[in-house]
Formats: structure tokens, sequence, C-alpha cells
């Protein structure tokens, strides 16, 4: 349990403190976090800030993108709220990366079981999760701006995931900007109103993104992996534990699109170890889920 992590603290005069932090203001003199600290899990941070109320798009966005940012060395910085930051943070454990977590609130506080358990698997794969506030500090309507600028300052760059039009998500590409960092926008579809903020965002200044690759070189990295379609694939497959089950699903969904249950009947096994299965490839990119029916991408 993340409980049994003890907390540390690191200074800004300390070795090991981001170099990066020293373009934040208001001035961020010390943090306080669990987990392990290791300077070069910030050398290729990106934070990815989204929408609370993420809409399957951008689930399905995220499931695309970070799998194999996360395999190519990029470490996931965000916030542990509900919605895209979640999203970001699993999408990274699940395809073996380091993520880190950055809390508006102390690290003994916690706003819901789900985010303690997220909390522990972040320390469990050798993340960190941390924090600026004592340990009890409760939450408040200031402490979550003030926490995005320790998200943008860690990281190289800013990747928007959906975003409404007044929503907390611009101010930490705001903060990007004003650190002139590189700020990349998914472009949304123009009838949701979780797109106002991505799409203002890219028609004043911020780089529109649609695929890992340009991600990766807007961080400045080479990517000398595999396609993209190869390595989640692989870490799909790798995850299922009854041999060949992944294969069979493809073969079904390859041909049609297909609910559960009608999977379930075809392959002769039990809804609900067939859906952890999807699950799986889901977040690895594999399939996708589309008004009720899995499809493979």
């Amino acid at each position: 349990m993340w409980q049994d992590w003890p907390i540390r603290t690191i200074r800004v005069e300390n070795k090991g403190f981001p170099e990066r932090l020293g373009l934040v203001t208001p001035e961020v003199k010390k943090l306080y976090y669990r987990g392990n600290w290791h300077k070069r899990d910030f050398k290729h941070a990106l934070a990815v800030v989204g929408s609370r109320r993420m809409t399957s798009y951008g689930k399905g966005v995220v499931e695309k993108l970070i799998p194999p940012l996360a395999r190519a060395g990029v470490t996931i910085v965000s916030g542990m709220m509900y919605g895209v930051d979640a999203c970001a943070h699993l999408a990274c454990l699940a395809a073996g990366g380091k993520t880190v977590a950055v809390l508006g609130s102390g690290l003994d506080v916690t706003d819901s079981e789900e985010s303690g358990r997220l909390y522990s698997q972040i320390l469990q794969s050798g993340g960190l999760v941390l924090s600026e506030y004592e340990r009890d500090s409760q939450p408040a309507l200031w402490t979550y701006p003030q926490r995005n600028r320790i998200v943008a300052g860690l990281s190289g760059a800013v990747l928007v995931i959906e975003g409404g039009e007044k929503s907390g998500t611009l101010i930490t590409a705001k903060l990007g900007f004003k650190q002139k960092k590189p700020v990349m926008a998914v472009p949304g579809p123009i009838t949701s109103s979780n797109s106002l903020g991505v799409n203002w965002l890219i028609k004043n200044g911020a780089v529109a993104v649609t695929s890992a690759e340009e991600v990766l070189a807007e961080l400045g990295i080479k990517s000398h992996s595999r396609s993209e379609k190869e390595l989640t694939s692989k870490v799909a497959l790798d995850s299922l534990e009854v041999e060949g089950l992944g294969k069979r699903i493809l073969a079904e969904l390859n041909r049609e699109p297909l609910e559960v249950d009608e999977l379930a009947r075809k392959l002769g096994m039990d809804v609900v170890s067939l859906g952890q299965k999807l699950s799986l490839m889901e977040i690895a990119g594999l399939v996708k889920e589309q008004d009720g029916k899995y499809t493979s991408k």
C-alpha cells in the first residue's frame, strides 16, 4: 500500500533537484515525495493534461499515444486526478513505463479508493508521487492551479488531450508557453465542448499532434522502435495469460465488430474473463470499444 512508503524531501540546493524547476514561479524550494527519485527519469519527461470529464474520444487518444511514448522512454507527468490524468498514468503503467504524479494536496491525502490504488501502482512500478505541500494538507481551489506549474516545470513539453473553453487544463498549457516549452494539443471534434480549449490552443501557438511519432519529434527523441501496431500487438498479447487467446480475439474482430457477449459465445468463454482480456488489449491500443461493440485497430 502507498502508506507503507516513507515520505522523503528534496530541496532546491540538493543534488538531483530538477533544473527545469528553476523556470517556475513562484519558486519551488522543496518537494516531498514517495517512491524512487532518479534524476534521469526527468530527462525525457512529458506533461500530459486534459479534461476531468474525459470522453470516449479522449480515452481513445490517451490509449493510442501514451503506450508508445512510454516504451520510447518518455516519463509521463500528470496530476493523478480522474479523467485524462488517471488514464494517462494507467496507460503508461500498462506499457511498462515510468510515471510521476504531482498532487494538489499533501502526500497523505487521497480523494478516493481508486486514487489510492493508482497511487500504489505508481510506486510499485518505480515511479514517483510528489507534492510541495505538507503531508496532511487538504486540497483547495488554489492548490491545483499552483500544482500545475510543477507539472509543466518538471517536463520538457506539455501535451493537452481534451479541455473545455475554461478548463484548468489550459492553465498548464499556458504555463508551458510561459516557460518557453513546446506545447502540443490533440485536435478534437468541433462538435464537442471538450474540444474548445485544445482547438483554441492550436490556433494560438500549440503544435497539433495526432501520433506518438509527432510527440517524440517535438521532444527531440528519435524513435528506433518497430511499428506502433507491432509493438502494441506484442504488449497486448504478452499480457494475456491464455496462450493464443489474443490471436483468436483479433481474428474474430477483424471479421466484424462484436459486442462482448457475442464474442464470448464465438470463443466459448465467460463474459467476465473475456472482458478482462479485452481491457488489457484496449489499454495497449490493439482493440477499441465504440457504441457497445469492440473492433480491432
